[in-house]
């Protein structure tokens, strides 16, 4: 008899063990998961803009809030989201941005938006102040990266096309497994039109063994040391990565540009594989 209680005894204390590893390993398991994302690929989810800055006369970074203070957007990398709002009309827009943030970035999201004089959505966010919401849906777009896909980026980006860039450049080096170089072009009419300049020297300084920019001015000032007038190819053969099976060119742009630049890289010998436009 007290050997069969013995036997119970054990028995329980074998199994209590076996329950108490497995709860370990299940919340191990969930804390290693991904939280769900905040935003609905067919439904647009209102959020609401708790910062404003502005940054230049047609420039602002706008910070939205997230469900939670530990929320993430739920964004992949190289891929945006559509915004909807109101023109100056009350005409329903809808039209697609990239945030500058990550889902490292936890609580909130920010875009960083070029608000033109007769754009209709730029009238959306131009009368946009702390307090109101913005309705959005997403993720959306057919970038996909693997960490170490590839050995070299090079970029071409216009205007406002640095978003994309600016957040896989991010994406890549803040990723210390992730040994890809960088290399951008980007190109505007003004230095005042040079969007993220303070984050693009930031991350050059931090990163300048990973990163490399190259700034094309149409209009530049007296003292200058970057490109002047349109990107050539000789720009993009002495600050992109040569043609190669490992080398992937992501263009971003006005059309005008993304056309001009497309037949650069065609006649540089740059294949379709080797190139992506968002």
């Amino acid at each position: 008899m007290a050997f069969v209680q013995s036997l119970d005894s054990q028995t329980f204390v074998g199994i209590t063990v076996a329950l108490v590893a497995v709860g370990v390993g299940v919340v191990y398991l969930y804390s290693l998961r991904k939280p769900k994302g905040s935003i609905d690929p067919e439904n647009f989810k209102e959020f609401k803009l708790v910062k404003r800055d502005q940054l230049s006369h047609n420039v602002a970074k706008f910070r939205f809030e997230l469900p939670t203070p530990t929320s993430i957007l739920g964004l992949p990398i190289g891929q945006h989201i559509s915004c909807r709002g109101k023109d100056s009309q009350g005409e329903e827009v809808i039209k697609p941005y990239t945030p500058t943030t990550l889902d490292s970035d936890v609580g909130y999201f920010e875009l960083v938006i070029k608000m033109y004089p007769l754009g209709r959505m730029s009238h959306h966010f131009r009368e946009m102040r702390v307090g109101d919401y913005l309705a959005v849906k997403g993720p959306k777009g057919r970038f996909r990266y693997t960490p170490g896909e590839v050995r070299a980026f090079g970029m071409l980006a216009g205007g406002s096309g640095i978003t994309p860039m600016f957040q896989v450049a991010r994406a890549i080096l803040e990723n210390p497994k992730d040994k890809t170089k960088v290399h951008l072009i980007y190109a505007n009419v003004t230095v005042d039109d040079i969007l993220l300049k303070e984050e693009l020297a930031d991350i050059s300084s931090k990163y300048a063994d990973q990163f490399k920019v190259y700034y094309v001015l149409n209009q530049p000032p007296e003292v200058w040391d970057g490109g002047v007038g349109f990107v050539s190819k000789e720009m993009i053969q002495t600050h992109l990565p040569a043609p190669a099976p490992d080398v992937r060119i992501l263009r971003c742009g006005p059309p005008p540009m993304n056309k001009a630049m497309a037949a650069h890289l065609n006649d540089l010998g740059y294949s379709s594989e080797m190139q992506f436009q968002f």
